[in-house]
């Protein structure tokens, strides 16, 4: 996510790097590779120049202290304005009404459908909401099943007339459907539609009057940059719609439209969608993103997303396995499940401070844990839960039947006994306080 603009921004900061102090010469030195990166970023010109010119401002007005460098004072400042640009502050969905009517609106193509799921997924999981889905989309061949699928998928029911062509007087039955049945959320799928073509612009803002939604957003692809704001801004002159939804977000190396949108069109991100599951919705939270456009992670929502995949019961079981020494394969696979659910490994690992940077270079694909799953596949249920009892005879066998060689399965045991032992010892407070002592301290200075 956004690796373009990172590695660009990390050459900009070069330019104070060893610097004693900052001067009008070095920041402005600096301040035109950064608006140059924002620029390459397709964010929007006059939206880049602002910020620069504030940034140096703020920069020129500060004194660097003896205890950091003009690099790091820079971050600071950097990050700070980065989160204002985006917002500020997390923006959310009001949920307050009995039904809340929530209206999707976009472009053809942004994934409007695929969201109206994930958001119902979402407020019926975290909100604890009864939503119902609504298939306005009569345009688009199998829109309608498009959405019943992933209705069954999260369990929400789809309000459906496949007799009707008319997208204003399905919105208005949904709406009563959902009074009927006790849903207190109602999300409207609507077509894609072109801001160009007013028959169809005339059409959406009917079914706006027609429904009086609390909610409008307006979706929109991360990855068309300068060109989804502009569309943005013109859908909100018709529609003037409560926030913003950035879908493919974690495709986008470029980041124009998350940085450009707010300054554009004066209206919050509400979330970003950040892969194809459908739990991969994340509430936008503007100085996460601007921490992680920096380089320097976001611990916060990578362990609210542990907290989503993980199960405290399930938890303090295997954490009795792990103090007696019986965490074994059937516990290691679930685990590597549940990761699995967390969303992109390139993504979850740049969610952590200094590994963002270190692996930028590195290809890491989604199905790196297939090998593993298919070794521990093809073990014995014996096996699984006696890993000491796997020896070499059987070793051999595991290999043939999971289509690896020896050396392989030799590898993972060998791994899988070091991570037994950590565990183990992690286990005991005593124990793991020694080790934290051991450990080398790390460098604190970002530059």
């Amino acid at each position: 996510m956004f690796q373009n603009l990172q590695d660009k921004l990390d050459r900009a900061f070069k330019v104070l790097k060893g610097q004693g102090n900052i001067t009008e010469i070095n920041v402005a030195e600096t301040m035109k590779e950064i608006r140059k990166a924002l620029l390459d970023a397709d964010v929007n010109y006059k939206t880049a120049k602002t910020f620069t010119d504030e940034v140096k401002q703020k920069a020129l007005g500060q004194n660097v202290l003896t205890s950091i460098s003009p690099g790091q004072l820079l971050t600071k400042i950097m990050n700070d304005e980065l989160t204002d640009l985006m917002g500020g502050t997390v923006n959310d969905l009001d949920i307050s009404q009995n039904p809340t009517v929530i209206l999707i609106a976009g472009l053809n193509g942004a994934g409007k459908t695929t969201f109206s799921g994930k958001l119902a997924n979402y407020l019926r999981d975290k909100k604890g909401k009864k939503p119902l889905l609504v298939a306005g989309d009569v345009y688009r061949p199998a829109a309608v099943d498009q959405l019943q699928v992933l209705g069954e998928q999260v369990s929400v029911p789809v309000y459906v007339n496949r007799e009707s062509n008319d997208p204003i007087a399905i919105a208005k039955e949904g709406v009563a459907e959902a009074k009927r049945n006790g849903n207190n959320i109602v999300i409207i799928d609507t077509a894609g539609r072109l801001a160009i073509d007013e028959a169809l612009m005339t059409e959406i803002t009917a079914v706006k009057e027609a429904t009086q939604p609390h909610e409008i957003l307006f979706v929109v692809d991360a990855m068309t940059g300068q060109d989804a704001v502009n569309t943005a801004k013109t859908f909100n002159d018709r529609l003037d719609f409560t926030g913003v939804v950035l879908t493919k977000l974690d495709g986008d190396t470029r980041g124009g439209a998350a940085l450009s949108i707010k300054s554009v069109v004066n209206k919050p991100i509400k979330f970003i969608g950040t892969g194809e599951k459908m739990e991969a919705l994340d509430v936008f939270h503007p100085d996460r993103m601007a921490s992680r456009i920096l380089g320097m992670g976001d611990v916060v929502s990578l362990v609210e997303r542990a907290q989503q995949q993980f199960d405290e019961k399930e938890a303090a079981e295997l954490q009795k396995k792990i103090r007696k020494n019986k965490f074994d394969f059937n516990d290691f696979k679930s685990q590597i499940q549940q990761i699995k659910k967390m969303g992109n490994m390139k993504d979850l690992m740049g969610m952590i401070p200094g590994v963002g940077k270190a692996i930028k270079d590195v290809e890491i694909e989604d199905d790196a844990f297939k090998p593993i799953e298919a070794i521990i596949d093809s073990m014995t249920p014996f096996e699984r839960e006696n890993p000491d009892a796997i020896d070499t005879k059987r070793r051999t066998r595991i290999a043939k039947g999971s289509g690896t060689d020896v050396n392989e399965v030799n590898k993972l045991m060998k791994q899988f006994a070091d991570m037994r032992k950590v565990m183990k010892q992690m286990s005991n407070p005593a124990m793991a306080a020694k080790m934290m002592r051991n450990m080398p301290k790390m460098p604190g200075k970002p530059f």
